[in-house]
């Protein structure tokens, strides 16, 4: 809805594994992470080694599982984690050159580890409730040095001393619609930081 310029980038090497998601199983076979995010983007893809922050305006990190299986090792080691190390260079040089960033679902798990003292939002932080199932995950972006912020999934957090705006996503089981709406305030007060 936007007319901005939309680049798609991933890092490369073997996923974590390969799931067979309609029946929730893991399957044997090996998938290079690059590959399969240009089979999802349509072949309009490239090495996330090539991005530079002197090109572009802003980054935005979508969530998944892919954020915490692949770009960090978050599902596996929790607030131990490691990041990726193209994913953590390129977080950093942009956050480092003043360029927003933004992320959302798990991704903002990243930015705790990476920033410290960013403020970032995945929902809520009160557990054992059916629409926050992931409502942990505040708990361990506070242990890493961020601060968990609490919003709704239609809303967004800027932390605007670090320029990054984080939305929770499909970190709630609600309507797509209201992950639709978070989602797309995101993206706006992303923009919006950088002008």
């Amino acid at each position: 809805r936007v007319r901005e310029a939309v680049v798609s980038t991933q890092s490369t090497g073997a996923q974590m594994h390969v799931v067979d998601h309609t029946a929730g199983s893991e399957m044997t076979e090996s998938r290079n992470v690059l590959k399969e995010s240009a089979r999802i983007a349509r072949g309009k893809i490239s090495d996330l080694a090539t991005l530079s922050d002197a090109e572009y305006d802003a980054v935005i990190i979508p969530g998944g599982f892919g954020a915490a299986k692949n770009l960090s090792s978050f599902a596996t080691e929790g607030p131990s984690m490691s990041v990726d190390p193209t994913v953590s260079e390129k977080v950093k040089a942009f956050h480092a050159a003043g360029k927003p960033i933004g992320m959302c679902c798990i991704a903002p798990v990243i930015a705790a580890k990476l920033i410290p003292g960013v403020e970032v939002t995945v929902g809520s932080d009160v557990e054992g409730t059916e629409k926050w199932p992931y409502a942990g995950t505040a708990g361990a972006i506070n242990a890493m040095g961020g601060k968990h912020i609490v919003t709704d999934v239609s809303q967004a957090h800027v932390d605007s001393n670090n320029k990054v705006v984080t939305t929770a996503a499909y970190m709630c089981e609600t309507g797509v619609h209201e992950i639709h709406d978070g989602i797309g305030v995101m993206v706006s007060e992303v923009l919006k930081l950088a002008k």
